[in-house]
């Protein structure tokens, strides 16, 4: 009896587990065989991926260009593809050798060990026409084709601008379920542009050359290899960048020429307030996520930068006389503690030399006119931001371009506008203040551009593949007040000042071909490096030329002792090589 127990329920036992694994058997061969697991692993296309060598001509996903359509991730090149079948059939090798001016054995080298269809580039030593192509294709072998492939650059510009890819298929899934026809390895945006411009980019389809192998890699159903070619005429689509590549390329090469590791430049068109370049270090490393940030977009402590705001807001409230002296003898808060040694300067020069007493006088002032004064005023030049370009984009209400820019913030505490040590900290740049770069440049364009200020533009069109417009992104105003044309001209002046003052923070730049206008700033960050120093966040910003200004450039060194910094330098030799270039000056 119990013997017979047991044999019921052993047999029950693998009763069930044959069930489940005919339940599993149908799940995957019949039930979900185009979308299994939560990923949507399309079974029966893996089953002949297989099966299958192919070469990826294009992946299909839309790409990105600079202002003057060179593109900025991927070129097309001219390519000539074998596939490894050609080793064990008689074809017109002598042919093919001559059209591509390559010696047979080495034809017959490269094909001897091959596993995996060959695409020979230029940097393979071979450089091809559309000509060449066209004579390869009328030879009509089998498994040799010529064609245009798409191809990554290998000199990457403007990285963090442009952002990368990545797989994830819950978030594919998440982000698109209306979108079954993509497949699960589809890569989507992670960070940049990649990101902001994702629904645009997801391909359609992809263009490749493939043909069927078995187990030992030869060929299942002959020497047949199919072209399967995109159909689509208006995808994938270009995103149309405002970038210069030329001028991005060279000074990405400038910052890496002076060492600097953390900080980064932007660089406006006054007119047009439309992002040329942008670099920010450290560079973009995949497998660190720490280097993902943009730190041209993030709040960093501005230091003296800040005081354009007190002095635009002096003017604004007619507290900017030229009569009155100030005692840059005294230190911030109103101490002679020695080590100011300026003597009575006028408002104009305090602002050339930098001088902290003014300022947080300035501010304490203003403040008990109008506590919200310091804010308002960095508002009206468009300095907190978000400033890059936002608006309404198809089924988008507020689509940015930009949207890993965070935003700035001047008071920690409302209670801190009461308290005078804490206003003048403020007027300085320090304390709570922290503004990111990208502001910094376009309060810059703001007072460039006599005091309009609108939103700043990285991509100007989307492009279908045929060339015609999908998509054209308007110059934008910001809202909110603004400060007045007499206001943008007395800091114009001041801003020119801080280079043609003997003694100004800017005397430097005296000598460069391009009339520089701008102002320096040192913050202190509260860090010290491993040697116990301080460690300051050193800046210039400015426009030239000063007289018509054209292009607004910010450079800022994060974290480095006071006397290290390369900023001046970095300044220095972009305005040099920017004159160089609109000059078509060659050193």
């Amino acid at each position: 009896m119990l013997q017979t127990k047991r044999a019921m329920i052993v047999g029950i036992f693998f009763f069930l587990s044959f069930m489940l694994i005919l339940v599993r058997l149908a799940d995957v061969q019949l039930i979900h065989t185009e979308s299994f697991t939560s990923k949507g692993i399309n079974l029966i296309q893996e089953s002949v991926q297989q099966r299958t060598q192919e070469v990826l001509i294009d992946h299909g996903r839309g790409r990105f260009v600079d202002r003057n359509g060179e593109p900025l991730l991927h070129v097309t090149q001219p390519s000539l593809v074998l596939f490894p079948f050609l080793k064990n059939v008689d074809w017109k090798k002598e042919e093919l050798s001559k059209i591509v001016d390559m010696p047979l054995y080495e034809i017959e080298r490269l094909l001897q060990y091959a596993k995996e269809p060959l695409v020979l580039t230029k940097e393979d030593g071979v450089e091809l026409t559309e000509a060449d192509l066209n004579q390869i294709n009328e030879l009509k072998i089998p498994g040799v084709f010529g064609i245009f492939k798409q191809s990554p650059i290998h000199e990457k510009v403007a990285e963090h601008i442009i952002g990368i890819t990545g797989e994830n298929a819950e978030r594919l899934r998440e982000k698109y379920p209306d979108r079954s026809d993509l497949s699960y390895k589809t890569k989507i945006g992670v960070t940049g542009l990649e990101k902001a411009f994702d629904e645009f980019l997801l391909p359609d389809a992809e263009t490749k050359l493939l043909y069927h192998v078995d187990g030992d890699g030869n060929p299942l159903f002959g020497v047949n290899v199919k072209y399967i070619a995109d159909s689509n005429p208006f995808y994938p689509v270009s995103v149309e960048t405002t970038i210069h590549k030329e001028m991005q390329a060279q000074l990405e090469k400038t910052i890496n020429k002076h060492e600097l590791n953390r900080g980064g430049l932007v660089l406006l068109d006054v007119e047009t307030n439309e992002i040329l370049a942008m670099v920010s270090k450290p560079d973009f490393d995949r497998s660190q996520r720490d280097t993902y940030t943009n730190q041209m977009l993030s709040p960093l402590f501005p230091g003296s930068i800040f005081k354009t705001v007190i002095s635009a807001a002096a003017i604004e409230y007619d507290l900017d006389s030229p009569s009155r002296e100030f005692n840059c003898n005294l230190n911030m808060y109103g101490e002679a503690d020695g080590k100011q040694e300026d003597g009575p300067l006028s408002f104009d020069r305090s602002f050339s030399k930098s001088c902290n007493y003014t300022f947080t006088t300035l501010a304490k002032e203003l403040v008990a006119k109008n506590e919200n004064v310091i804010e308002e005023t960095a508002d009206k030049l468009g300095l907190l931001g978000p400033v890059g370009w936002q608006g309404e984009v198809y089924h988008y209400d507020q689509f940015k371009q930009l949207p890993e820019e965070m935003t700035g913030n001047i008071w920690g505490d409302e209670g801190d506008k009461r308290v005078q040590r804490a206003v003048a900290q403020t007027a300085i740049g320090q304390l709570d203040v922290k503004v990111t770069p990208l502001g910094v440049a376009n309060m810059m364009a703001t007072i460039a551009r006599g005091g309009q200020k609108q939103q700043v533009r990285i991509v100007e069109n989307i492009l279908y593949k045929s060339g015609t417009n999908m998509y054209e992104f308007s110059s934008n105003s910001l809202d909110g007040e603004k400060i007045s044309p007499y206001t943008a001209t007395k800091l114009q002046q001041m801003l020119r000042n801080v280079v043609t003052d003997t003694e100004g923070t800017g005397r430097r730049f005296q000598t460069l071909p391009y009339e520089v206008a701008g102002k320096s700033g040192t913050a202190q960050t509260g860090k010290r490096n491993n040697k116990g120093v301080d460690l300051y966040n050193k800046w210039f910003a400015g426009f030239f030329p000063a007289t018509n200004p054209k292009y607004v450039l910010v450079v800022v060194e994060m974290d480095t002792p006071s006397a290290e910094s390369v900023t001046n330098s970095i300044y220095y030799d972009i305005v040099q090589e920017l004159y160089n270039l609109d000059h078509n000056v060659t050193r």
